[in-house]
């Protein structure tokens, strides 16, 4: 724009000089010559969390929480907060969920449940996260202590913890996921687990419109929903509804079949603990965008992720958002 100005000033200038009978060229003052605009760099795009694909400013800690998952617990607090969620399968058949929190946390959780072996296994690919729990087997103990993690259970820490009103032990436990990271401010921040999203669904999708899995004791299934542009959780019939309202669900759900096998322990009443085998390969289905994906999954190690390929071998992006990673079996245990 100064440099039109510069133009037409000048030109004016030199229409009253010539104008003028003793002028000659060599008194004309030079024309500024018009410049090249020079285009501005595009801005940096923020980065991508690693466990949701969304955009974020910074990494915080990671926070896993055990959470009760049968119709006693319900409506749970706080899983709609959460970057993934993990269903595992328990004793007698049933599931429980360890919610994964780090991009934000709810104002309260729960309720909070015992932990699991198979959580021993899921957890080191995040580091040294803060696990917070309701007790485990005595015989479990000594693992829970060996593990890498910073235990913010309700006999460590307390002061997190509080009884709800309204509801009857043992399914009344919740916490306060802030208390509970004060207590762990050294616990590892959110890193790569191996997920990869995109805004666009890849090609070779089947549509789908309700996918079910079943366990021995449980029944979920995942209803694409357009409008909300979310696969809706229901279980053993009914719609899994979230205590801040709304119903439970996720842009993505990971269906992924593991071996399952009776661990060594087992509850008072004799059933035996399963073990989920996260670590290894197997198949799987990929759920986003109202499309079903066949997969493959291969984690090598407890220490690394989980990644996830499709038929030609190229990384199966998700939709950004939070994941359900549903760890099946597709001959589980016996309860």
């Amino acid at each position: 724009m100064r440099a039109q100005r510069m133009i037409g000033v000048t030109l004016g200038l030199g229409a009253v000089l010539a104008g003028a009978a003793c002028s000659s060229d060599s008194d004309k003052p030079p024309v500024a010559q018009p410049q090249a605009a020079t285009a501005s760099p595009s801005p940096t795009p923020p980065p991508e969390h690693p466990f949701t694909g969304r955009p974020v400013t910074q990494r915080r800690p990671v926070l896993a929480v055990k959470i009760e998952n049968t119709s006693a617990g319900k409506p749970q607090m706080g899983v709609r907060s959460a970057d993934i969620v993990y269903v595992e399968q328990v004793e007698g058949g049933l599931t429980r969920l360890m919610a994964i929190f780090s991009s934000k946390l709810p104002t309260q959780v729960g309720p909070v449940r015992s932990a699991r072996i198979s959580d021993l296994h899921i957890l080191p690919q995040f580091g040294k996260p803060a696990l917070a729990y309701s007790g485990v087997q005595t015989k479990m103990i000594p693992y829970v202590q060996k593990a890498s993690l910073f235990d913010v259970s309700d006999s460590s820490t307390p002061g997190a913890y509080f009884r709800a009103q309204g509801r009857y032990a043992p399914y009344n436990l919740f916490a306060t996921p802030r208390k509970l990271l004060a207590k762990a401010s050294q616990a590892t921040k959110a890193d790569d687990v191996g997920f990869v999203f995109s805004d666009e669904p890849p090609a070779g999708g089947v549509p789908q419109k309700k996918v079910r899995v079943r366990y021995p004791a449980a029944n979920f299934e995942f209803a694409w929903s357009e409008t909300q542009k979310r696969w809706l959780v229901t279980q053993d019939g009914k719609k899994d509804m979230a205590a801040e309202g709304g119903q439970q669900g996720a842009p993505t759900i990971v269906v992924q079949w593991v071996k399952t096998e009776r661990s060594e322990f087992h509850d008072f009443t004799g059933s035996y603990t399963p073990l989920v085998h996260s670590v290894g390969k197997g198949t799987g289905v990929v759920l986003r965008d109202g499309m079903a994906y066949k997969v493959r999954w291969e984690r090598p190690s407890e220490e690394g992720g989980t990644t996830y390929t499709m038929a030609d071998g190229s990384p199966m992006p998700f939709a950004r958002g939070q994941v359900w990673v549903v760890l099946a079996s597709r001959k589980p245990i016996a309860p």
